[in-house]
């Protein structure tokens, strides 16, 4: 298997993640009822990524907090991470939704922040040192 010996950056970009997925997670399940009048999305389904993002943020604070990382695990984060923007647009464009300028505003500024966290991971992991077993 081979793994990685985290660099400062990728443990740093995994940190900041976990944080941050946690905090939305928190956000999205207490106040989906909320948040959904001034969002323009269903209660459900904001609730639903909250819970979507509860275990995610739990694994890659687990994988935060390893020195070493199985290099397929952390390519899973990062190849995610993309995949979320994606479909953080594509729910947009595909018109899935019918979310509010500020919902508009939310998951754009969301997908970029994900987008930040997947490239500070993926330089972080060309940073990291690669170790066969």
């Amino acid at each position: 298997m081979t793994t990685l010996r985290a660099s400062p950056l990728l443990r740093g970009a995994l940190i900041a993640d976990a944080l941050a997925s946690g905090a939305m997670a928190l956000l999205l399940i207490a106040g989906a009822g909320l948040l959904a009048g001034l969002l323009g999305m269903a209660p459900g389904f904001l609730f639903g990524v909250g819970l979507f993002l509860v275990p995610y943020a739990a694994f890659v604070g687990y994988l935060a907090s390893r020195s070493v990382l199985p290099a397929s695990l952390t390519w899973i984060v990062i190849i995610g991470n993309g995949l979320w923007v994606v479909a953080s647009i594509a729910v947009l464009a595909g018109g899935i939704l019918s979310p509010t300028a500020l919902g508009v505003a939310f998951v754009l500024a969301q997908a970029a922040a994900v987008g930040v966290f997947a490239e500070l991971q993926y330089m972080g992991s060309r940073r990291a040192t690669l170790r066969t077993a």
